[in-house]
């Protein structure tokens, strides 16, 4: 496995929940994962937490407090009066309320308006932690304070349900997902979009990432990639997946020579598969797809072993196996840092066009290509 950094030197400034953990092999997540990956693949991280838990919500139980909005705009007045500000990348995530998201709005800005006069010299990547598959997990008044965001970043990695949210569309068809997609585009002026999560039939076997690069009329450049999906649940992956992209869109953007390109955007004639951001998105779903396959065979065997021959966890309370079961399924990143760094594609990215139907299973996907 080489040592050598993926990426030029990168210095991430990392806005997210924080959550403990007590054991090495899991980093849980928020910035708890996104800081050990991005670190892991070379970046220098400077964390900035919005909320400090014992464990993640996914145990249904936690202890901890949030971060305010004042603490967090102290905490970046601190760096700033230190000169320590001088980061090629924002990563923002979960916030637990709109004050908050207007406080990381205000740094975003802040670091944009500093980087000015050098394009490409600072990228914001703004995850914007709602909700999923129709439930809001965050205040209400998130929603239009994250919309305040939207023209001041220059990726948004949001799921379809949250991407429902931003854009005010209902997306049960690609058509949906098209408009949706150009709308942040046009309206916005988003110029990169990945739509982490994209599912129109529950009982498909795939989940499909879908993303965008617009051209300089706000057009969208679409392409998809198709992965199987995994019959577990997962916590993190989303912050596994958010850092990832900072890590993999800087290393093809420079590979392309873009680096100093206002957003990181490539000329219009260029083609959706060429994208820098689709080739990202392939190296991070060859990371994500073989790490969450061995968590998923290494949770089984765990929960085997819990039950033991006489099905023992079957006797313990409802609570005690669901907090069993959620322990067993913690991404084990740790273990497998060389298909962090080196990871198998294989699962390549398709161009989507606007009157594409629908249908996962029927695309290509190639075996043995290795990022």
């Amino acid at each position: 496995m080489s040592a050598e950094p993926l990426v030029p030197e990168t210095k991430v400034l990392a806005i997210a929940s924080h959550v403990r953990t007590l054991w090495r092999w899991h980093p849980a997540i928020g910035n708890t994962m996104a800081a050990f990956v991005m670190q892991t693949l070379g970046c220098e991280v400077a964390a900035l937490n919005t909320v400090h838990y014992s464990n993640h919500l996914g145990y249904r139980q936690s202890k901890g407090t949030k971060t305010s909005a004042d603490d967090i705009s102290d905490l970046y007045v601190g760096l700033k009066q230190s000169y320590l500000t001088d980061f090629d990348v924002m990563l923002t995530g979960y916030a637990p309320n709109a004050k908050a998201v207007d406080a990381i709005g205000a740094i975003g800005r802040d670091l944009k308006l500093k980087a000015l006069t050098k394009p490409g010299s600072f990228f914001w990547v703004l995850d914007p932690v709602m909700g999923d598959e129709g439930r809001i997990y965050v205040d209400e008044d998130v929603i239009p304070a994250y919309r305040g965001l939207l023209r001041d970043a220059d990726l948004i990695l949001p799921n379809q349900f949250e991407l429902e949210l931003l854009s005010e569309i209902e997306i049960r068809s690609t058509c949906d997902l098209t408009k949706a997609i150009r709308k942040l585009h046009q309206d916005y002026r988003v110029p990169h979009v990945v739509v982490t999560s994209v599912r129109f039939d529950p009982l498909s076997p795939f989940i499909s990432i879908v993303g965008s690069t617009s051209c300089a009329d706000g057009s969208p450049r679409l392409f998809k990639v198709d992965v199987p999906a995994i019959d577990c649940f997962f916590s993190g992956t989303g912050d596994m997946f958010a850092a990832l992209t900072v890590v993999r869109l800087r290393e093809a953007v420079s590979n392309e020579g873009l680096l100093a390109s206002k957003a990181w955007q490539s000329p219009d004639e260029t083609d959706a598969l060429e994208l820098p951001l689709a080739k990202a998105v392939e190296k991070v779903l060859g990371s994500m797809h073989i790490i969450l396959q061995k968590t998923k065979v290494a949770r089984d065997a765990e929960l085997e072993k819990m039950s033991g021959p006489q099905g023992a966890m079957e006797k313990d309370s409802e609570k005690r196996i669901h907090l069993r079961k959620t322990k067993a399924a913690e991404v084990r990143l740790v273990r497998n840092l060389r298909d962090l760094r080196e990871p198998a594609i294989c699962h390549q990215a398709q161009a989507l066009a606007k009157t594409d139907s629908w249908n996962p299973a029927r695309l290509p996907q190639s075996k043995g290509r290795t990022g």
